[in-house]
């Protein structure tokens, strides 16, 4: 179902993969102008129903009031917002800058500060639930920044998401994402672990995840990723190099805290067997192959 929002907003929008595609699709059809912006082709279906594609982040900067940033990883982000004609080489004061990417809590405050430097304002906002979320419109957004511009925000994260949380101040949105992205690597790799179990002992696991999701090992991830396991369907809606990525921010951070994440670190050298074998860009539920392989035994459904 489509939001309806309350006023229309000139907005930008800038990175159109994967999620960026589907969540600007929402935001044209509950009414607002969107200006769009990515290093590949623009999406024909985002043209059609409405959006106006610009040459440049410098272009879509200067035309929105807001503009969203929904790239891959920290420097993607630093070159969209800095480089020649990047968003702050076409801002004036008063705009607001929300990126919507998962990158480093710490790089976002510096990213943060230069962009109030400028005059404008900025928010963190990563985003959860996939692509699956982005184009339902629920997804779950995670915010750092001021309360201020977080209300002026809400109207638009409204339409993308229905868990909207303002988490604190700048990076603190990056931060909560982090942990998601811990939580949800973790969740996998039980979920893999324990339908290879089930699967090798001789019991069906179509049948044992129908078990388990009436208990408490009931999950999102066992909702959705289980079942993308035994089915073998890896078509990505988040790729395991993203969350390659991710998780190596969380190691990475929690080095500068003094902090030890074990399983993360387990998880992490499952996605890194993935990618080794030729599968970086397939499904993070298809971490269960790594597993597999160390095993030589692949479930059947």
């Amino acid at each position: 179902m489509i939001k309806e929002s309350v006023m229309s907003l000139n907005v930008g929008f800038i990175g159109l993969g994967i999620m960026g595609a589907p969540m600007a699709l929402n935001l044209i059809k509950a009414g607002h102008q969107v200006f769009l912006n990515t290093r590949s082709q623009i999406n024909k279906e985002l043209l059609e129903a409405g959006g106006i594609a610009c040459s440049s982040p410098k272009e879509v900067a200067s035309k929105a009031d807001i503009i969203i940033t929904m790239v891959p990883n920290t420097k993607d982000v630093e070159l969209v917002l800095f480089n020649d004609n990047g968003v702050a080489s076409g801002l004036s004061a008063g705009k607001l800058v929300i990126d919507m990417s998962s990158i480093s809590p710490i790089e976002t405050k510096q990213f943060a500060q230069k962009i109030e430097s400028l005059g404008s304002d900025y928010l963190d906002a990563p985003v959860s639930g996939g692509e699956v979320g982005a184009k339902a419109g629920t997804l779950s957004i995670m915010v750092g920044g001021k309360e201020s511009s977080f209300n002026r925000a809400k109207p638009l994260f409204d339409v993308m998401g229905k868990n909207i949380t303002l988490v604190g101040h700048y990076g603190a949105g990056q931060t909560a994402k982090v942990a998601n992205q811990i939580i949800v690597a973790l969740n996998i790799e039980a979920c893999a672990e324990a339908l290879l179990f089930a699967a090798k002992a001789g019991a069906d696991p179509a049948k044992v995840r129908e078990a388990l999701m009436g208990g408490f090992a009931s999950s999102k991830i066992l909702e959705v990723h289980a079942q993308r396991m035994i089915e073998r369907t890896f078509n990505p809606g988040f790729r395991v190099e993203l969350h390659q990525k991710d998780l190596s921010i969380a190691l990475d951070t929690a080095k500068q805290l003094g902090l030890s994440l074990p399983n993360t670190s387990t998880a992490q050298e499952l996605f890194n067997s993935c990618s080794a074998h030729g599968g970086a860009g397939l499904d993070h539920s298809s971490m269960i192959k790594a597993l597999e392989f160390m095993a030589n035994y692949e479930i059947k459904a």
